[in-house]
């Protein structure tokens, strides 16, 4: 049982030291990316393989659905999320009869426009279906994010426009951090989006500015987006 203990708290240990490493700096720029997006009708495009996989999916249905002021409301303005990794026949299609490196970029090809925004997640930051789907969003004017790690980001972080690289090379690390990105982006977007409306509604002029997005989490009620999802 020591043993376990002492694998256990290692693991909790690594995790934290990863964790102190992330710049909240870094992920307010994605933040603020991702309600420019919104702001201006964009699609957001999440993909990775394996792991990474699960996270795209889970991501995408945070940022779909956590964001929402009321889910009910059928007039209220939604974020446009996909996940690529989410349709298994496009997906093998495009892997059998092409090759594996291409089952993003194809979807990509049907789907994206310039301004959107891709955001890849990668571990080892070495992915090539991962990096060619980045250089072909590069192309097309979209904007790129790379959710990766193993410290330096692998190649595909010459490819991104911006990039939270965990400086691990665990990959459990690695994981359960790119998870809670995704969920501090859906809780910051949250945050945004309703205080976005309000400033409408007042005609206070400027919607969003730095200050206000470093400071988003300050007022924020950590209950209110779980409260909303408590039926699950």
């Amino acid at each position: 049982m020591n043993k376990f203990k002492v694998i256990t708290k290692g693991y909790f240990t690594e995790l934290k030291t990863a964790l102190d490493k992330v710049k909240i700096s870094d992920i307010e720029k994605v933040a603020e990316i991702l309600l420019e997006a919104y702001k201006n009708d964009k699609t957001i495009f999440i993909f990775g393989n394996g792991g990474a996989a699960a996270t795209a999916s889970h991501i995408a249905c945070d940022l779909g659905k956590g964001t929402l002021t009321n889910v009910y409301d059928h007039t209220e303005k939604r974020l446009k999320v996909v996940s690529l990794t989410d349709n298994i026949p496009i997906m093998t299609a495009y892997a059998n009869d092409l090759s594996y490196d291409d089952m993003f970029v194809q979807q990509l090809h049907s789907l994206l426009n310039s301004g959107d925004i891709v955001i890849g997640i990668s571990g080892s930051g070495n992915t090539p279906n991962v990096i060619k789907a980045f250089m072909y969003a590069k192309q097309c004017g979209a904007t790129t994010v790379g959710f990766l790690g193993y410290h330096s980001g692998g190649k595909a972080r010459a490819f991104v426009d911006y990039d939270i690289t965990i400086k691990s090379s665990n990959y459990g690390v690695i994981e359960d951090i790119h998870m809670s990105l995704g969920h501090a982006l859906t809780s910051c977007l949250s945050y945004l989006k309703k205080h976005l409306h309000e400033q409408k509604s007042l005609k206070n002029g400027n919607i969003l500015t730095k200050s206000r997005l470093k400071s988003s989490m300050k007022d924020y009620i950590p209950g209110e987006w779980t409260e909303r999802s408590a039926r699950r």
